[in-house]
Protein backbone atom coordinates (compact mmCIF):
# COMPACT_ATOMS: atom_id res chain seq x y z
CA UNK A 1 0.00 0.00 0.00
CA UNK A 2 1.16 3.33 -0.95
CA UNK A 3 1.21 6.61 1.08
CA UNK A 4 -1.37 9.34 0.00
CA UNK A 5 0.68 12.43 -2.48
CA UNK A 6 1.00 15.15 -0.35
CA UNK A 7 -0.65 18.04 -2.75
CA UNK A 8 -1.32 21.56 -1.54
CA UNK A 9 -4.73 22.28 -0.85
CA UNK A 10 -7.75 21.98 -2.08
CA UNK A 11 -6.47 19.03 -4.12
CA UNK A 12 -4.22 17.15 -0.99
CA UNK A 13 -7.55 15.05 -1.17
CA UNK A 14 -6.87 13.93 -4.83
CA UNK A 15 -5.60 9.96 -5.55
CA UNK A 16 -2.69 9.24 -7.70
CA UNK A 17 -3.98 9.60 -11.24
CA UNK A 18 -2.02 6.61 -11.89
CA UNK A 19 -3.55 4.75 -9.47
CA UNK A 20 -6.59 6.23 -10.45
CA UNK A 21 -6.25 4.98 -13.99
CA UNK A 22 -5.58 1.71 -13.16
CA UNK A 23 -8.03 1.08 -10.35
CA UNK A 24 -5.78 -0.34 -7.76
CA UNK A 25 -7.19 1.05 -4.82
CA UNK A 26 -7.64 -1.09 -1.93
CA UNK A 27 -9.89 -0.51 0.88
CA UNK A 28 -7.22 0.13 3.44
CA UNK A 29 -5.82 3.12 1.33
CA UNK A 30 -8.76 5.06 2.37
CA UNK A 31 -7.48 5.17 5.96
CA UNK A 32 -4.60 7.28 4.78
CA UNK A 33 -7.38 10.06 3.22
CA UNK A 34 -7.22 13.77 4.97
CA UNK A 35 -10.37 13.96 7.30
CA UNK A 36 -10.56 17.67 6.78
CA UNK A 37 -11.67 19.27 3.38
CA UNK A 38 -12.30 15.73 1.84
CA UNK A 39 -15.04 14.80 -0.28
CA UNK A 40 -17.68 12.18 0.24
CA UNK A 41 -15.94 9.40 -1.74
CA UNK A 42 -16.94 5.42 -2.03
CA UNK A 43 -14.09 2.71 -3.57
CA UNK A 44 -15.75 1.12 -6.09
CA UNK A 45 -13.44 -1.86 -7.73
CA UNK A 46 -10.29 -0.27 -7.08
CA UNK A 47 -11.45 3.33 -8.24
CA UNK A 48 -12.57 6.31 -5.88
CA UNK A 49 -16.01 7.60 -6.51
CA UNK A 50 -16.69 10.93 -5.22
CA UNK A 51 -20.61 11.06 -4.28
CA UNK A 52 -22.92 13.84 -4.76
CA UNK A 53 -23.44 15.41 -1.39
CA UNK A 54 -26.90 15.45 -0.32
CA UNK A 55 -29.86 17.80 -0.16
CA UNK A 56 -32.00 19.09 2.84
CA UNK A 57 -34.50 16.62 2.24
CA UNK A 58 -32.12 13.66 1.65
CA UNK A 59 -30.99 14.56 5.27
CA UNK A 60 -34.32 14.69 6.71
CA UNK A 61 -35.49 11.32 5.67
CA UNK A 62 -32.02 9.72 6.66
CA UNK A 63 -32.35 11.43 10.16
CA UNK A 64 -35.92 10.69 10.46
CA UNK A 65 -35.47 6.79 9.50
CA UNK A 66 -32.45 6.22 11.58
CA UNK A 67 -34.56 7.86 14.70
CA UNK A 68 -37.25 5.66 13.67
CA UNK A 69 -35.35 2.51 13.58
CA UNK A 70 -33.49 3.65 16.71
CA UNK A 71 -36.80 3.49 18.66
CA UNK A 72 -38.18 0.82 17.42
CA UNK A 73 -35.49 -1.85 16.68
CA UNK A 74 -34.79 -4.75 19.34
CA UNK A 75 -31.60 -4.43 21.73
CA UNK A 76 -29.22 -6.82 19.78
CA UNK A 77 -29.64 -4.20 16.06
CA UNK A 78 -28.30 -0.92 16.30
CA UNK A 79 -29.04 2.09 13.68
CA UNK A 80 -26.66 4.64 12.34
CA UNK A 81 -25.69 6.76 9.24
CA UNK A 82 -23.43 6.71 6.72
CA UNK A 83 -20.56 4.53 8.03
CA UNK A 84 -18.21 2.96 5.94
CA UNK A 85 -19.22 -1.07 4.64
CA UNK A 86 -16.06 -3.11 3.35
CA UNK A 87 -17.83 -5.46 0.51
CA UNK A 88 -14.37 -6.56 -0.78
CA UNK A 89 -10.59 -5.54 -0.91
CA UNK A 90 -11.30 -2.87 -3.33
CA UNK A 91 -14.78 -2.14 -2.71
CA UNK A 92 -15.89 0.12 -0.17
CA UNK A 93 -19.68 2.08 0.17
CA UNK A 94 -21.45 4.09 2.50
CA UNK A 95 -25.39 3.56 2.97
CA UNK A 96 -27.46 6.21 4.32
CA UNK A 97 -28.80 4.77 6.68
CA UNK A 98 -28.08 1.01 8.38
CA UNK A 99 -28.51 -1.42 10.88
CA UNK A 100 -25.98 -3.28 12.53
CA UNK A 101 -25.12 -6.02 14.88
CA UNK A 102 -25.44 -4.18 18.77
CA UNK A 103 -22.16 -5.93 19.34
CA UNK A 104 -20.08 -4.13 16.61
CA UNK A 105 -17.34 -2.06 18.96
CA UNK A 106 -18.52 1.89 18.95
CA UNK A 107 -15.15 2.58 18.07
CA UNK A 108 -15.20 1.00 14.87
CA UNK A 109 -15.32 3.20 11.38
CA UNK A 110 -15.75 0.28 9.34
CA UNK A 111 -17.94 -2.37 8.87
CA UNK A 112 -17.76 -6.02 7.57
CA UNK A 113 -21.15 -7.09 5.52
CA UNK A 114 -21.40 -10.01 8.50
CA UNK A 115 -22.06 -6.59 10.57
CA UNK A 116 -24.59 -5.60 9.02
CA UNK A 117 -28.17 -6.56 9.16
CA UNK A 118 -30.13 -3.56 6.43
CA UNK A 119 -28.30 -1.03 4.38
CA UNK A 120 -30.61 1.82 3.40
CA UNK A 121 -29.93 4.27 -0.13
CA UNK A 122 -31.95 7.39 -0.44
CA UNK A 123 -32.10 8.03 -3.93
CA UNK A 124 -31.07 11.71 -5.42
CA UNK A 125 -31.57 12.39 -9.13
CA UNK A 126 -27.45 11.93 -9.30
CA UNK A 127 -27.53 8.50 -7.79
CA UNK A 128 -30.77 7.36 -9.53
CA UNK A 129 -28.66 4.29 -11.43
CA UNK A 130 -26.50 3.80 -8.34
CA UNK A 131 -28.90 3.45 -5.94
CA UNK A 132 -31.24 1.23 -8.02
CA UNK A 133 -28.66 -1.35 -9.34
CA UNK A 134 -25.63 -1.23 -8.62
CA UNK A 135 -25.51 -0.95 -4.56
CA UNK A 136 -28.27 -3.66 -4.15
CA UNK A 137 -26.32 -5.90 -6.63
CA UNK A 138 -23.28 -5.27 -4.19
CA UNK A 139 -24.60 -5.19 -1.04
CA UNK A 140 -26.75 -8.67 -2.05
CA UNK A 141 -23.35 -10.28 -3.63
CA UNK A 142 -21.36 -9.60 0.41
CA UNK A 143 -24.55 -11.19 1.61
CA UNK A 144 -25.99 -7.83 3.39
CA UNK A 145 -29.45 -9.99 4.57
CA UNK A 146 -32.31 -6.62 3.52
CA UNK A 147 -32.39 -3.80 1.66
CA UNK A 148 -34.45 -1.09 1.20
CA UNK A 149 -34.32 1.36 -1.49
CA UNK A 150 -36.38 5.06 -0.93
CA UNK A 151 -37.85 7.78 -3.67
CA UNK A 152 -38.21 10.98 -2.91
CA UNK A 153 -41.19 13.06 -4.16
CA UNK A 154 -43.02 11.79 -3.13
CA UNK A 155 -41.15 9.61 -0.37
CA UNK A 156 -41.85 5.68 -0.93
CA UNK A 157 -39.80 2.60 0.22
CA UNK A 158 -38.88 -0.59 -1.28
CA UNK A 159 -38.05 -3.12 1.01
CA UNK A 160 -36.00 -6.01 -0.41
CA UNK A 161 -34.42 -9.07 1.13
CA UNK A 162 -31.83 -11.77 -0.02
CA UNK A 163 -33.63 -14.27 -2.15
CA UNK A 164 -33.07 -17.76 -3.56
CA UNK A 165 -32.56 -16.21 -7.08
CA UNK A 166 -29.29 -16.05 -8.62
CA UNK A 167 -27.45 -13.63 -11.05
CA UNK A 168 -25.59 -14.73 -14.26
CA UNK A 169 -22.37 -15.11 -12.42
CA UNK A 170 -23.77 -17.23 -9.59
CA UNK A 171 -24.56 -14.51 -7.09
CA UNK A 172 -27.72 -14.44 -4.94
CA UNK A 173 -30.11 -11.33 -5.67
CA UNK A 174 -32.49 -9.52 -3.53
CA UNK A 175 -36.22 -9.83 -4.04
CA UNK A 176 -39.01 -7.38 -3.36
CA UNK A 177 -41.08 -8.21 0.03
CA UNK A 178 -43.07 -4.86 0.67
CA UNK A 179 -43.23 -1.25 -0.86
CA UNK A 180 -45.69 1.44 -0.15
CA UNK A 181 -46.19 5.26 -0.21
CA UNK A 182 -48.44 4.70 3.13
CA UNK A 183 -47.15 2.16 5.70
CA UNK A 184 -44.55 -0.55 5.51
CA UNK A 185 -45.17 -3.81 7.39
CA UNK A 186 -42.49 -6.67 8.01
CA UNK A 187 -41.64 -9.00 10.06
CA UNK A 188 -37.87 -9.12 9.25
CA UNK A 189 -35.06 -8.02 10.17
CA UNK A 190 -37.53 -7.18 13.07
CA UNK A 191 -41.71 -6.24 13.72
CA UNK A 192 -42.14 -3.79 12.14
CA UNK A 193 -45.08 -1.35 11.08
CA UNK A 194 -43.25 2.18 9.85
CA UNK A 195 -45.89 4.89 8.79
CA UNK A 196 -44.11 6.44 5.86
CA UNK A 197 -45.46 10.00 7.35
CA UNK A 198 -43.51 9.84 10.45
CA UNK A 199 -40.11 9.79 7.64
CA UNK A 200 -41.57 12.58 5.25
CA UNK A 201 -39.72 15.96 5.85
Amino acid sequence: MSAWPNPTPPDRWRPDPARQQRADYQVADLSNLPDDDSPRVELVDGALQVTPFPTLDHQDISGLLRTWLRCHAPADIRATQAVAVELGDNTSRRPDVLLCRADVPSDRSTLRPQDVVLAVEIVSPGTRRIDRFAKPGEYAAAGIPFYWRIEQDPVHVYAYRIGDRVGPGGERQYELVADGPDVIELTEPFDIKLPIAEITP
